[in-house]
């Protein structure tokens, strides 16, 4: 079984690539301010989900989407919807959390990605 990559080393995968300050890609703290795209068709979609929907979408972490992640981002609020209902089965479980890693959601994510959230030209936490 090959080595995994240490994203925290300074010559990991995840350091590389245009658009960084030093090592990292900055994501404002503030959001992303681009319009909300459209939920997909095919599925009634609820207020609750709207919600999440526009949540998602003006997170920090949506800066660095595209409109590909968009079927990404309507599966995670499907499995989340399961899961908040106590209807969700192991493996939406596991799907969500899958979902969330490739979206940069969470902190581990975001570490692997080389994302840091930022307010105001300081590292959140570091004020």
């Amino acid at each position: 079984m090959p080595k995994q990559r240490d994203p925290s080393r300074p010559f990991s995968r995840a350091h590389r690539g245009q658009g960084r300050t030093g090592s990292l890609v900055m994501l404002p703290a503030a959001g992303c301010t681009l319009p909300v795209p459209p939920l997909p068709t095919g599925r009634q979609w609820t207020d609750a989900d709207r919600e999440r929907w526009a949540e998602l979408w003006q997170s920090p972490q949506a800066t660095q989407w595209d409109d590909t992640v968009r079927g990404t981002v309507a599966v995670l609020l499907v499995y989340e919807a399961a899961i908040l209902a106590g209807e969700a089965s192991a493996w939406q479980a596991q799907e969500a959390r899958h979902a969330g890693e490739a979206l940069g959601l969470t902190p581990r994510a975001m570490i692997a990605l080389g994302w840091r959230i930022i307010d105001g030209g300081t590292e959140e936490g570091q004020g």
